[in-house]
């Protein structure tokens, strides 16, 4: 029985993204751009129905129809799919689009353009949710620095929350870049979208642009690389995270258990990607990787797909999804062996921290790949940066009578700053957390307290 995942794709970043994902799927699933099977794998079928609904056609044909949902508050991003060479893939009803746009607003998304959308959102969404046998969960695509993106992506998650608690809620969210800004008034939209997504998913999966042009220009070689380029690098990790629902293999790991294993502590569910091999095309006959190349690279600050250094921070737990064919003994066995080598990066209160996936289906084009999602302390960076920017336009409250103009509240701003500066202590805290020695150290003294305590009674009673 297969375990669904609905996909829905919010704004332009996130269609973009989207489209690219499901363009990786076809590759990967044998599906021909209208959705026919065109390969000769009968592994490609076999659990497809997690991420696509069968419809029989006349003449006994069966067409693969993604289990996507496609929004956005302007018509020009999905009417540009919907044109596409794999716009016929979709069904046509599970377009939705506003008239006038979230202007780069998140109030606009959140509390008025995009809440006169969610009710019909989430009749598409409860549609494609019946027609499943067991929903695992949900992954939604979208950006935080633009208004569709961060305000109705927001909002559908606290729905999505509401209407089915007990399902996973992944998302995968663009974080504003350090040095690349799309819109001047980003780190409100995303230290919104973040007060949102700590309270409403199970798995924010950050990634910024400047990482992905990073790996672009230095390591593929792209001299000038449009976000096209920058949306395979996305799309490889997503197919990445997914691979164990929709291939067999050794070592499964489905979205429960990478949350699980993931995530010690509710809030702190920001997940650093990183994806092994990246190389230019040019130089793929000359490269062979090891299981331990491929492990270290994965580890490797340049394999990242958010623009932050995992050595300022520590990890608190990791998972790693390694295709093609791996020993499960090479794959245990190089993990334990870089962990032992760095153990300082690890934190040492959480034994084993470092999960393995294993999948025998390797990505088309290659012979073996791995993915790997980290929860690292090193994530607050990306929060310091963006809570910087915000704090200097919200002293002056600048561009703020756009949000209030909207019906929003000043003190929501208020409470997303303080919101953010827990969020930092948090993962700080953790990362300052004492060792077995300072505990065992306490310990001792509680014993003591307690022994001295004894001997009084006893005195006492003699007396």
């Amino acid at each position: 029985m297969p375990r669904e995942i609905i996909n829905v794709q919010a704004g332009q970043a996130g269609n973009q993204i989207g489209e690219s994902f499901w363009k990786t799927l076809l590759a990967e699933h044998g599906l021909d751009e209208q959705g026919m099977y065109q390969g000769s794998d009968p592994l490609q079928l076999e659990r497809v129905g997690v991420l696509f609904n069968e419809v029989d056609l006349p003449g006994s044909k069966i067409k693969y129809v993604p289990r996507s949902v496609q929004i956005d508050l302007e018509a020009g991003v999905c009417n540009r799919i919907r044109s596409s060479s794999i716009g016929s893939l979709f069904r046509p009803d599970t377009f939705l689009t506003g008239t006038t746009g979230a202007g780069n607003n998140w109030a606009k998304g959140f509390y008025t353009e995009g809440a006169e959308l969610v009710d019909s959102i989430l009749e598409i969404v409860r549609k494609q949710a019946e027609a499943c046998d067991a929903l695992q969960g949900f992954q939604v695509l979208h950006s935080l620095g633009g208004g569709t993106g961060s305000g109705l992506g927001s909002l559908l998650l606290s729905k999505f929350r509401e209407e089915f608690p007990d399902r996973i809620l992944s998302t995968y969210s663009i974080l504003p870049s350090p040095k690349v800004s799309e819109t001047v008034v980003e780190p409100y939209n995303a230290l919104l979208a973040i007060n949102q997504l700590v309270e409403n998913s199970d798995l924010a999966i950050s990634i910024d642009n400047e990482a992905l042009y990073d790996i672009a220009v230095r390591t593929l070689k792209v001299e000038h690389p449009a976000f096209e380029d920058l949306n395979v690098l996305v799309s490889q990790v997503m197919c990445g995270v997914t691979t164990s629902l929709r291939f067999p293999g050794q070592l499964n790991g489905d979205l429960r258990k990478l949350g699980l294993n993931l995530v010690p502590f509710p809030r702190l569910h920001f997940l650093m990607p990183s994806y092994a091999p990246f190389f230019d095309p040019k130089a793929r006959a000359f490269v062979r990787l090891t299981v331990q190349d491929l492990t270290s690279a994965m580890f490797d600050r340049r394999n990242l797909l958010v623009a932050c250094d995992p050595r300022f921070g520590r990890y608190l737990t990791a998972a790693t999804i390694f295709r093609g064919n791996v020993s499960s003994r090479e794959a245990e066995y190089s993990v334990l062996d870089l962990q032992r080598k760095n153990s300082t990066q690890f934190v040492e209160w959480i034994p084993d921290n470092v999960s393995v996936s294993l999948c025998s289906v390797p990505p088309v084009g290659q012979a073996q790949a791995a993915t790997c999602l980290a929860n690292s302390t090193a994530v607050q960076e990306l929060f310091k940066r963006t809570l910087t920017q915000f704090i200097a336009m919200y002293k002056r409250h600048a561009f703020l009578h756009w949000y209030t103009g909207e019906g929003m509240d000043e003190m929501e701003f208020s409470e997303a700053e303080s919101n953010a500066h827990d969020l930092i202590s948090e993962y700080q805290q953790y990362q300052e957390a004492t060792t077995d020695e300072d505990f065992n150290e306490e310990f001792e003294v509680e014993v003591e307290d307690v022994e001295v305590e004894d001997v009084e009674v006893e005195e006492y009673v003699e007396e």
